[in-house]
């Protein structure tokens, strides 16, 4: 095996673990917010502030849930990316080891583009899952309140 092929092997190696772990983090987050939705519509918020506000704050805090998945999410396709690149240079014998961020600054669309990349990603089925449920749970909760 050449040294640039082991580079890229040692890449991959340490790219997919990162991948795994980002799918990991992922459930944690959709974890959370299965517990903070339960714990939040169970709790007798009527005691210390107005219903609507604690349901707004509840909102909030689902969609703030919601978007650190995306946001992770989108970070994870770009590690997606390059394994898939690595995996194309180790068969054809091309390309270099160490290029994940060059080759993320090269393709950059500026902070516009990569708010679109974010909200592209919290709108994929696996992961606005559980996340729009919850949401729309919560305002039909609200409406009954």
């Amino acid at each position: 095996m050449s040294d640039a092929s082991t580079a890229l092997t040692r890449e991959w190696v340490t790219l997919q673990n990162n991948h795994e772990q980002y799918e990991r983090s992922a459930l944690l987050i959709k974890i959370v917010a299965i517990l903070v939705f339960t714990v939040g519509t169970v709790w007798p918020h009527g005691t210390s502030l107005n219903g609507d506000i604690y349901f707004g704050i509840l909102c909030f805090v689902l969609c703030v849930l919601w978007l650190q998945e995306a946001i992770l999410r989108t970070s994870q396709a770009r590690l997606g990316e390059r394994l898939l690149r690595i995996e194309t240079c180790q068969r054809d014998g091309t390309g270099h080891a160490l290029q994940l961020h060059s080759e993320w600054l090269a393709s950059r669309k500026g902070s516009l583009g990569l708010l679109g990349e974010y909200a592209r990603h919290a709108l994929r089925p696996t992961i606005a899952f559980p996340h729009a449920l919850l949401a729309t749970l919560l305002a039909l909760l609200a409406l009954c309140h």
